[in-house]
């Protein structure tokens, strides 16, 4: 899975999953671009990568003047965009009882909104290189829980977002994919209000609600974003892959 000379753009890749795809991809040779709202965190993941040094762009990807600014330093830094990985997103509890508009419209703006729009403007520079998409979605866009109704419905937008975009781009050589994690272990949810012994009793209870009795690591998903945005997966577009030790599969009983 080699990226020498590839251009990656990740969102969201100051911390989690879009840290541990910059470390990893890093390694396989691509030139890569992180965006996330914290300098200082992004400026740390840019000193822990190996070979070339991510290009660093701060903003947040709710704002469409930050989007459009992020794409477009993207390419005058690298003179093209190989693979677009839209990985920020955020969590906030709520049933159809306890939750309202306002947090239907936080969540769907940071995982819904602000992954078309990043997408709409790449999209003309990832048909110049034949390149791919990969949207980091969740298990929560497959599977139904309780007390996240804003959230599920962003992550199955994201689901559909992708098979829809596959099949747009399909003819031009564009690849569109999407991971679904399970559990992963990143401040995620401790962001989303979650203090310590809530988020260790969560951790817990991972041992009943994945099948392999864990929550996962964000290299794990990581090294599934790689297998899909690189060659090795030449003939895989429109795909949803579950990263999520087989919580996707389980029902209960």
């Amino acid at each position: 899975m080699s990226f020498v000379d590839k251009v990656v753009l990740i969102t969201g890749g100051s911390s989690g999953i879009g840290k541990a795809t910059a470390l990893y991809l890093s390694k396989q040779g691509a030139k890569i671009a992180i965006t996330g709202r914290n300098v200082a965190n992004l400026q740390a993941v840019a000193d822990e990568c190996e070979g070339h040094k991510p290009l660093i762009l701060v903003g947040d990807v709710n704002e469409e003047a930050a989007v459009k600014s992020i794409i477009e330093k993207t390419l005058s830094h690298y003179k093209k965009l190989d693979v677009l990985i839209n990985n920020a997103g955020i969590i906030e509890s709520g049933s159809i009882e306890e939750t309202n508009v306002e947090q239907y419209d936080r969540v769907f703006n940071t995982n819904v909104r602000a992954v078309y729009c990043i997408t709409t403007l790449a999209v003309p520079h990832l048909i110049k290189t034949k390149g791919n998409i990969v949207n980091v979605s969740s298990v929560a866009g497959l599977r139904a829980a309780n007390g996240l109704v804003a959230y599920c419905m962003s992550k199955s937008a994201v689901d559909q977002f992708t098979k829809c975009v596959a099949l747009d781009l399909a003819s031009k050589g564009v690849r569109v994919n999407a991971v679904n994690p399970g559990v992963i272990v990143t401040e995620l949810h401790k962001r989303g209000g979650m203090n310590e012994q809530q988020y260790e009793q969560f951790l817990e209870r991972c041992k009943t609600t994945h099948a392999l009795g864990r929550p996962g690591q964000a290299s794990e998903v990581a090294t599934t974003i790689a297998f899909l945005a690189s060659d090795a997966a030449s003939n895989i577009t429109g795909a949803s892959i579950p990263v999520d030790g087989g919580r996707h599969a389980m029902c209960p009983r």
